[in-house]
């Protein structure tokens, strides 16, 4: 597995960001920002910074609970302080954090058109908020909640976002998405689907939110992002 590394930035506020990254062992492709899901920078997403290397990918991932010193809740951490740390995200200090990670990348000479996000959980969600915001190469939404219904005080529907995004954007969602209906991914596919670039949603029926615990389904949701994002920054 590509050995991943975290380095230390400071911030306007006064803050000082980790990023977990990782390089790949031979040229590189691309950059890649990885965007944590809701316990934080957990094993799983460092397998995805990991993962991303082994393909070719400039990864890193910003910890989005540094304010709090937060880098990873415990495994057996209760849902209800899960949301508390969840409520704390603040929209403009989300996008200081992803700012500073593409910055990151474009310090390691990765053109914007070769940049890319992908995030699970929360970071889905995030995911797909950024890339209504900012102009790169394309993004990964991957079982992010917050359709309909807000998953952080902080945060915007999708809902609102969709139809405004700048980039290429694939979203992967188990069936029905995140604990929400089948009516929220039909109107996030119609918002989307109205945005003024390649979009494409799909989901894996009675998987659940959590379809990667599922090895065929995981399987073919990475190979999926991984050629949607070999598709769209070259």
């Amino acid at each position: 597995m590509t050995e991943i590394r975290t380095e230390t930035v400071p911030l306007v506020d006064g803050s000082r960001l980790r990023l977990t990254v990782a390089e790949p062992d031979g040229s590189v492709r691309g950059g890649i920002v990885v965007l944590q899901e809701a316990r934080g920078v957990t094993e799983s997403v460092r397998n995805i910074v990991s993962g991303m290397a082994g393909d070719g990918w400039l990864a890193v991932a910003p910890h989005l609970y540094h304010r709090d010193g937060a880098d990873e809740l415990d495994a057996d951490s209760p849902d209800e302080h899960v949301q508390e740390q969840l409520d704390k995200l603040d929209r403009e200090e989300i996008m200081a954090d992803t700012d500073t990670a593409f910055g990151w990348l474009a310090e390691h000479d990765v053109p914007p058109d070769r940049m890319g996000v992908v995030g699970f959980d929360i970071g889905g969600s995030v995911a797909l908020l950024v890339a209504a915001k900012r102009a790169f190469g394309a993004a990964v939404t991957v079982g992010g909640g917050g359709v309909t219904t807000t998953t952080s005080e902080g945060l915007d529907e999708l809902l609102d976002a969709a139809s405004a995004l700048t980039c290429p954007w694939l979203g992967i969602y188990g069936s029905p998405a995140d604990g929400g209906s089948h009516d929220d991914v039909d109107a996030l596919r119609e918002a989307a689907d109205r945005a003024r670039v390649a979009t494409d949603l799909v989901t894996y029926p009675l998987s659940g939110h959590r379809f990667d615990a599922d090895p065929d389904a995981a399987a073919e949701a990475w190979q999926r992002m991984l050629n949607w994002f070999g598709s769209h920054l070259r």
